[in-house]
């Protein structure tokens, strides 16, 4: 019995992968409160550094970005208040939870985005945590914090789009 061939091309080479193709990347927590809290103005991804406890205990899908945010410090940026639990397995040599953690930036992104949110009295927001090509990243958003009546009006908004869109459902359906 013959074993079937690996994907090849025409030309007897293997097959190379899209480049249209996103990397995978498998989301470990989103922070949906601060897209409520704040009108975002502009997001950028950056690394974190982790330690080895850390990082098991993201794979493991634990943890929590609910009250944190990002601070400017001197040439350095800060993840403070993100909490990620101690790994079980690791016993003496886990982490301390809600430690802060060094975001890993270019000096000119540091110069141009975190020093926009210093400037004009803006907050550097954590959205999401993800793990992409076996690293870990965040996605740090710059936001305008929204008042009372911002985040009703947004509200009213998003139902008013949701009800349109079910009631042009369910003409379609009507007409079938």
């Amino acid at each position: 019995m013959v074993a079937p061939k690996p994907t090849q091309s025409a030309a007897g080479k293997p097959a190379a992968k899209k480049r249209d193709e996103k990397p995978a990347e498998r989301v470990v927590a989103e922070n949906r409160k601060a897209r409520h809290e704040y009108e975002i103005i502009d997001t950028l991804e950056c690394g974190i550094a982790l330690v080895g406890s850390e990082v098991k205990s993201l794979r493991a899908g634990r943890m929590s970005l609910d009250e944190a945010y990002g601070r400017i410090d001197g040439n350095e940026v800060w993840l403070i208040g993100c909490d990620i639990p101690e790994y079980e397995k690791a016993n003496r040599l886990n982490h301390q939870p809600k430690r802060p953690r060094k975001l890993l930036l270019h000096r000119r992104e540091i110069a141009k985005f975190a020093g926009q949110a210093f400037e004009k009295g803006l907050t550097l927001v954590p959205l999401k945590m993800y793990f992409k090509d076996g690293r870990v990243k965040v996605l740090l958003g710059i936001g305008r914090g929204r008042k009372t009546h911002d985040k009703r009006q947004k509200l009213k908004a998003a139902t008013a789009k949701r009800e349109m869109e079910t009631a042009l459902r369910g003409r379609g359906r009507e007409g079938r």
